[in-house]
């Protein structure tokens, strides 16, 4: 079998692999697009639109609930259609993914080729699909393959440690419930089981989460951690901390996880959400050169460019980040040092980008730079701030005062080193200073500017004029 030529190949089309394939194209180049299941990745598919879509339907539900509040009246109860809500959720998603697949396919200069993708040498795959094998070839080569769900090792999960496996739900198989759960027991206290916790909370399922690790949220601050969980806790979610699950079991209709401290958790349904893996172990990347670390995630330097000549990994199976707004930057690096050189810039690099990202509950938690410990780690002295979210007008308005507001700063740059806002459209507002550290400004750049009244943004300048104090 003969191999065909292309200036570039494209393996999957998650958030970086389709625009940057179109940017080749518009270059003048003939690009190949391979994908072997869904066109859009984990956040058209999986993520950020189906789950954001069943946030919403939850809000809906919630803020029904609590229309007496506003003096609205709703007479009889509140009650959630199922069906609907993930009809909806499908129609929403179901639009986003069709509009990638045809932004592929109109595109001049790209073909796209369905199937599995596999290196048999440094630059060269084949691809297996429907319609047979074919054998593909060129100089560049971009890695987009994301990653999914992994599981921890819990006897009789997954059929290990049984004869008679534990039925479970990941992320994926959460979107196909069109039946409300009775019980939802989560296993893991992290993002994806913490914003499913919520909805299914809100929708009307009892919700208890298991977290293994002996720290809620140990990527953010104590009191982030602990003031999402007396908001979740609010809301009737049960936790379970430090207590690692040693044994599931199946019993008629139900599932059960035992724990370290002996308890027994009962549930109508399970879902697993306990990190992620990498989408690389079929893919055959010892034929091409290609290292991957103990994690199965591809090593790359800072411009993307792996370990074998003439192919870069991109999004999430490249370990740098696992969130689409970092696979899309992903693709701007990669089409900025391909195509845009500026002597004055130099290279885009993987290393300038600032860590920004949310927690999609309600309300959510927007955070941007170092945590307090990364800033107590520098060893300098710093200034934090810290006001509650009551202090809003907007948020009194609505009657959403949960949470607080959080800044680090250098005590002698004056720079910006990080936030936390926790607290109505904290995931907005944290966006307000991530230009402002991108340009190592002070932050009197934030509190000399003048703001809308009245709105959540107005208040950060407030933050970091009347709440400052030295960091103990």
């Amino acid at each position: 079998m003969g191999s065909e030529s292309f200036d570039a190949i494209v393996v999957g089309t998650g958030q970086s692999g389709p625009p940057l394939a179109v940017r080749m194209a518009k270059e003048g180049m003939r690009v190949a697009v391979i994908e072997r299941q869904r066109f859009g990745g984990t956040c058209v598919n999986y993520g950020c639109i189906p789950t954001k879509t069943l946030v919403a339907s939850a809000r809906a539900a919630h803020m029904a609930r609590r229309a007496g509040d506003f003096g609205v009246k709703i007479a009889g109860e509140v009650a959630v259609d199922m069906r609907k809500v993930h009809d909806r959720m499908r129609d929403v998603a179901g639009t986003a993914e069709k509009s990638v697949e045809k932004y592929m396919r109109e595109t001049k200069g790209i073909e796209v080729i369905l199937g599995h993708a596999s290196f048999l040498g440094p630059r060269k795959l084949s691809v297996q699909g429907a319609s047979g094998q074919r054998e593909l070839e060129a100089p560049k080569v971009f890695i987009n393959v994301g990653a999914r769900p992994s599981l921890p090792d819990v006897s009789g999960l997954g059929g290990l440690g049984g004869a008679d496996p534990v039925p479970f739900l990941t992320n994926r198989g959460m979107l196909d419930l069109t039946e409300l759960p009775r019980h939802l027991v989560i296993l893991g206290g992290s993002y994806i089981g913490l914003e499913f916790g919520q909805m299914f909370r809100r929708f009307g399922s009892q919700v208890t989460v298991v977290e293994q690790s002996p720290r809620f949220l140990a990527r953010e601050d104590d009191d982030v951690g602990q003031e999402i969980r007396r908001i979740l806790e609010g809301e009737g979610i049960a936790f379970h901390v430090g207590d690692a699950p040693r044994l599931a079991e199946r019993g008629g209709n139900d599932v059960s996880l035992t724990l370290a401290s002996g308890e027994r958790l009962v549930g109508s349904h399970l879902l697993v959400a306990t990190g992620r893996r990498p989408n690389t172990d079929d893919l055959g990347l010892d034929k091409a050169g290609v290292r991957t670390d103990q994690r199965g995630f591809i090593e790359i330097d800072d411009q993307l460019r792996t370990s074998a000549e003439g192919v870069w990994a991109l999004g999430d199976c490249n370990g740098k980040g696992a969130f689409t707004h970092t696979s899309y930057n992903d693709y701007e690096i990669a089409a900025a040092n391909l195509f845009d050189h500026d002597p004055s810039l130099g290279p885009r690099r993987v290393s300038d980008r600032l860590p920004i990202y949310a927690l999609f509950i309600d309300p959510p938690l927007g955070r941007v730079g170092l945590n307090e410990a990364q800033v107590r780690a520098r060893g300098k002295p710093a200034l934090v701030g810290k006001m509650p979210t009551a202090r809003i007008g907007r948020a009194r308005e609505r009657s959403e005062t949960d949470g607080f507001f959080k800044v680090h700063i250098d005590a002698e740059t004056k720079q910006i080193l990080g936030a936390a806002f926790l607290g109505i459209e904290g995931d907005e507002t944290v966006q307000l200073l991530a230009p402002t550290m991108m340009a190592k400004a002070p932050y009197t750049l934030v509190t000399h500017t003048v703001l809308i009244h009245p709105t959540v943004s107005e208040l950060v300048p407030t933050l970091m004029e009347d709440f400052l104090k030295p960091l103990q």
